[in-house]
């Protein structure tokens, strides 16, 4: 069972980090009464297209540099400033999630001191509540706890969980049963499959380990490393996508696994963990949302939840004592969608059923 672990909203150890370049072989000093500081208590929480006021007190003469850092950038620089200062702040310009803003002051010395808040950018959509309908109903190997699901080529293929129970697989979608399979050594808990061109990509729980086979053959061709947990994938085209049970998406090469970028993925109230299956579908990812009903459909860009589709029919109908829907697949010929659980004894295909236009 996996143990989500929450990334701490108040990110305070990683300002050494972020300021070290800025803040090397200086001295910095927290006294009792700054020379200079926000002219505000509590951390801050906006949306991607509002902009902030700022307000920003300078408490000393001696200050003869001020500089506005966020997200690890200098935003905006004073000299000898005095007063009080105000400041129009577009927070959503790095995007959705929670930032670092901090105010660095300067002193005619050489001497540093450093005020500190952050900030929460939501979202600016409201998401639509789209509705799972089943199509079709196929049968499902009841005792594969479905991690990954992947159409290529007109050929469904299956990763599944557990220690001692993972492997990929060539499933017949018609009658559920699986027609070749690879399964993995027994220290390894199996979790998101995507294929790009003719690989296979597999990832692992907590074993830090991505496997990658010939898609055709199912035979292991290399593996690769990353740190942290693995729960997710799938591929753009061009990046794989990685969710880790966060709210974070990691884009990564198909040949190193190095991280391009990452995204948070946020609706209006705030961040969606526990992302976790994930699938790339006309442009936007599909995420699974562990241990509930729904998937969220994300746009790569920026994160932003554009809508919730309720998985609750797919449930009543295919769980029948399995553990929590898991599973989306895309088959770009036929144009269908597909969708199933862990252990469940059924697969349906789907279709998402979206408001009707006003």
């Amino acid at each position: 069972m996996k143990k989500y672990v929450i990334i701490g909203l108040l990110l305070l150890a990683g300002l050494a980090m972020i300021l070290g370049p800025l803040l090397q072989n200086e001295k910095v000093i927290e006294p009792d009464v700054h020379p200079a500081e926000f002219a505000f208590e509590a951390n801050l929480a906006t949306r991607w297209d509002e902009v902030v006021p700022l307000k920003m007190r300078v408490n000393s003469e001696d200050v003869v540099k001020l500089e506005l850092i966020y997200n690890d950038s200098v935003v905006q620089t004073w000299t000898k400033p005095k007063g009080d200062l105000n400041l129009e702040f577009n927070a959503g310009y790095f995007g959705l999630g929670t930032r670092s803003l901090v105010l660095l002051a300067t002193l005619n010395d050489g001497t540093t001191f450093m005020d500190s808040r952050m900030i929460r950018v939501l979202s600016d959509i409201k998401p639509e509540i789209w509705i799972a309908e089943i199509v079709t109903t196929y049968p499902h190997e009841a005792t594969s706890f479905t991690q990954g699901l992947e159409f290529n080529d007109g050929v469904l293929y299956e990763g599944t969980g557990q220690k001692g129970m993972s492997f990929i697989a060539k499933v017949d979608l018609k009658t559920g049963k699986i027609e070749k399979k690879m399964e993995l050594a027994g220290n390894y808990f199996g979790e998101g499959i995507s294929i790009l061109r003719d690989e296979l990509f597999q990832i692992t729980w907590q074993e830090q380990t991505c496997f990658v086979y010939d898609k055709n053959t199912l035979q292991l061709k290399r593996d690769m490393k990353y740190t942290g947990e693995g729960w997710g994938l799938c591929n753009d085209g061009e990046f794989l996508i990685m969710s880790d049970g966060t709210e974070r998406l990691t884009f990564r090469d198909t040949e190193n696994f190095r991280i391009t970028r990452t995204i948070e993925v946020y609706d209006d109230k705030g961040p969606i963990s526990k992302l976790n299956e994930l699938e790339y579908i006309d442009g936007l990812i599909y995420a699974n949302v562990w241990m509930t009903n729904s998937v969220v459909v994300i746009q790569p860009e920026n994160g932003k939840v554009l809508a919730v589709i309720d998985g609750s029919a797919l449930i009543r109908e295919g769980r029948n004592g399995g553990d929590v829907m898991n599973g989306i697949a895309h088959d770009k010929r036929t144009g269908k969608i597909y969708m199933t659980g862990k252990n469940w004894t059924k697969l349906f295909e789907v279709r998402f059923k979206k408001p009707a236009s006003v």
